[in-house]
């Protein structure tokens, strides 16, 4: 044992840090699959949330995700509603967040925010929300140009990138800020919950097992390049909020470095830290509940949206 220590020590020294980094976002992770699209059996949901699919024909299968529609919902039939997406982490489903449409509906219920629309859609288990290189897992198509216009055609959404919300946590905020750097013109708020944000074009990151090593796609799918490249549509159009626990040393250093960016590019946006938080988003929204989708409702208003109270 005592000469083999010394072999394992070196071993260990010599993988690469773009491996080490894969190998500690993969930990607990089953890795993408096929199978992962749509989740079964489905847990017990909140109130006012059902499970659903709509098939994508980038990837020729069915994809789940789950809804919830407000109150008023069915009771008038000629009102439309914004939209918030909010997207799981790595590992997960579109069961995995619905915590948060029971915060919303709890504040709707009682007043506090205006009736809203709240989709949760499978994005993969770790695909960033971004298209895989050899082009088998189309998350980003998906959400894109597949699953927003299904919404807007099946539901009384308000079809208008200044009524529409993304959000996520951990891989979800990491694919939020993706999706919201990438394509600004589709979304008029993003909330980036511990997403780490990677420039993932950077020679230090690479090899990028995912998204593949054609330099041109790395620069395309680089949440910082997107930002510089779209940045005047982005600081004229989108509000950010972006926030980390302190005690998530997985993901602080990235978002910290994402918020120093924005700074930076001179984009005004919300950020705060939880002290003492590590990588737990029901902690983070417990802590602030009564608050928790302000920012969205005050980026709507700002917007001019036409919003529906319900009376307590």
């Amino acid at each position: 044992m005592s000469r083999l220590l010394p072999f394992l020590l070196l071993l260990a020294l010599c993988i690469p840090l773009s491996a080490q980094k894969a190998q500690s976002k993969s930990k607990g992770n089953k890795g993408n699959a096929d199978d992962m699209w749509v989740t079964s059996p489905v847990p017990e949901l909140p109130t006012n949330v059902t499970h659903h699919t709509f098939r994508s024909e980038s990837m020729k299968r069915d994809v789940g995700y789950c809804l919830y529609l407000p109150p008023g919902y069915q009771k008038d039939s000629e009102r439309r509603y914004p939209v918030i997406y909010n997207l799981h982490g790595a590992g997960g489903n579109e069961t995995r967040t619905v915590y948060s449409a029971a915060v919303l509906h709890e504040g709707i219920v009682a007043g506090r925010w205006p009736e809203i629309i709240m989709v949760f859609p499978n994005g993969g288990r770790s695909t960033m929300y971004q298209d895989s290189g050899d082009g088998r897992f189309m998350a980003e198509t998906m959400m894109i140009k597949e699953l927003i216009p299904h919404i807007d055609m099946t539901y009384r959404t308000i079809a208008d990138r200044k009524a529409r919300c993304i959000e996520g946590f951990s891989m979800g905020g990491r694919g939020s800020t993706n999706l919201a750097m990438k394509f600004p013109q589709m979304f008029g708020s993003l909330f980036n919950q511990s997403g780490n944000v990677y420039h993932v074009s950077d020679p230090a990151n690479l090899p990028n097992a995912y998204l593949g090593d054609d330099p041109q796609r790395l620069r395309d799918n680089d949440a910082f390049l997107n930002l510089t490249k779209n940045l005047a549509y982005i600081k004229a159009n989108m509000r950010i909020q972006v926030a980390c626990g302190t005690a998530d040393d997985g993901h602080l250093p990235t978002v910290r470095q994402y918020h120093e960016a924005l700074t930076a590019a001179g984009v005004v946006h919300s950020y705060f830290e939880v002290e003492g938080l590590d990588h737990n988003q029901k902690k983070m929204i417990d802590g602030r509940k009564d608050t928790w989708f302000d920012f969205h409702v005050e980026s709507l208003k700002l917007n001019h949206i036409k919003l529906h109270y319900l009376k307590p």
